[in-house]
């Protein structure tokens, strides 16, 4: 039987969280006077009334029944507690329903949501719960939540490749954080989504200056955000064309960085550098192939959809460098079986391959997919991005493997 006041808190914060208000809700079927007794747990609902209700909502009876959690604070208690994918769920649903919870703890609930679907490659969903939870920082007012709210924000619109809105936020992260006054962790948080968002701009000049300020704001650490500084560092570098220093960066970020600390950005770490050696000039197979064995043990115990699926990008990238192409659709064949887990660029570097396998074989629609993919990245600001893709096409066609590579490119 449903019980005051938790069905009055749990009507009412299904209303708010429709938009609806009580005259709206009620109709000509009950008194507004009525309902704001059943809201207020001043009045034990009767089975009608909860009928009634429930018809008005779209509902279920059962719906009516307050989430395993209790209250959104009690649900992010036990998620603070146990981190489990179950206790997530419960506040996801006490989220969904209590409407009139405070902005903060919202805001809490929506950065633990947010993060798990981070972890998990659902980029898309922890835009929806980033975009919420911004607009929450602004009614909340913490210059610092509003720092770490945009930042996360800049970063999830990065791996989605928004790069324009991306920059717009981390943008203005930098900028309040330096306002603000904020803490060294938030500022060079906000420097990592900056320097991240500007290298996939073309702006590398503010990326590469932005980077070196992260590096000297983090020095003589050795922490998770000491780790992703150098890696940052090293992935400007590596753009800029300077091999020697961006494996030097990485390397430092390898050897200093305990996994105890945080296994999957050690993981990551070492899917980083596997690249990075297939990257350099001139490529270094073997030892990208140090960096997959490494790898691959770590993945029994992060092994995420998306960890699975950059550690498997990375070996067909591999096979088809060192001239497996047979492998290298296996590879491909594997991750176009499941939904993908992957940031833009990475899902992108897929399509590349793709592309470059056709060539290969002598199908000269290889090098209009390798055109189409670059003008798609210019027409998203990917400037970057989409260099690359033109040099990729420009080596590719030079190589020279087929006749009617070239006569396609006239």
């Amino acid at each position: 039987m449903l019980r005051q006041p938790a069905f009055g808190r749990r009507l009412r914060g299904l209303r708010v969280a429709r938009g609806l208000s009580q005259t709206a809700l009620v109709g000509e079927g009950m008194s507004t006077g009525y309902l704001s007794r059943l809201e207020s747990g001043a009045r034990q609902p009767t089975e009608r009334a909860v009928a009634f209700l429930a018809e008005r909502l779209g509902l279920e009876v059962a719906d009516f029944e307050e989430p395993a959690g209790g209250s959104l604070a009690n649900a992010l208690t036990l998620v603070a507690s146990t981190g489990s994918d179950s206790a997530l769920e419960v506040l996801r649903e006490a989220l969904g329903a209590e409407g009139h919870e405070s902005p903060v703890l919202r805001w809490q609930a929506l950065w633990q949501l947010a993060g798990r679907r981070r972890v998990q490659g659902d980029h898309a969903g922890e835009r929806e719960d980033l975009a919420e939870l911004v607009g929450l920082g602004e009614v909340v007012g913490v210059v610092a939540l509003r720092v770490r709210g945009l930042t996360r924000f800049a970063r999830c619109l990065r791996s989605l490749g928004e790069i324009p809105a991306a920059l717009d936020a981390a943008t203005t992260a930098h900028q309040l954080a330096r306002e603000g006054g904020v803490e060294v962790e938030d500022r060079a948080g906000v420097l990592l989504a900056l320097v991240s968002v500007e290298a996939e701009a073309g702006r590398m000049p503010d990326a590469r200056a932005h980077a070196d300020e992260l590096v000297a704001l983090v020095a003589g650490r050795s922490d998770v955000l000491w780790a992703e500084a150098m890696w940052t560092a090293a992935a400007v570098r590596l753009r800029q064309g300077d091999h020697q220093a961006a494996q030097g960066y990485l390397q430092e970020a390898l050897e200093g960085f305990d996994s105890a600390s945080d296994l999957v950005l050690w993981l990551r770490l070492r899917l980083a550098a596997g690249r990075l050696h297939l990257q350099k000039l001139p490529a270094d197979p073997g030892a990208a192939e140090e960096c997959v064995r490494a790898a691959e043990p770590a993945l029994a115990f992060v092994g995420t959809a998306g960890l699975r699926q950059e550690l498997t990008a990375l070996k067909a990238d591999l096979a088809f460098l060192t001239g497996r192409y047979d492998d290298a659709r296996v590879l491909l064949a594997e991750l176009a079986e499941v939904e993908p887990r992957m940031t833009y660029r990475d899902r992108v570097r897929l399509d590349i391959l793709r592309q470059q396998l056709l060539i290969r074989s002598g199908d000269v629609s290889g090098v209009q997919g390798l055109r189409v993919l670059a003008e798609q990245a210019q027409a998203d600001a990917n400037i970057d991005l989409a260099a690359e893709i033109w040099r990729i096409l420009a080596e590719s066609l030079a190589a020279g493997d087929n006749p009617r590579h070239a006569t396609t490119a006239n």
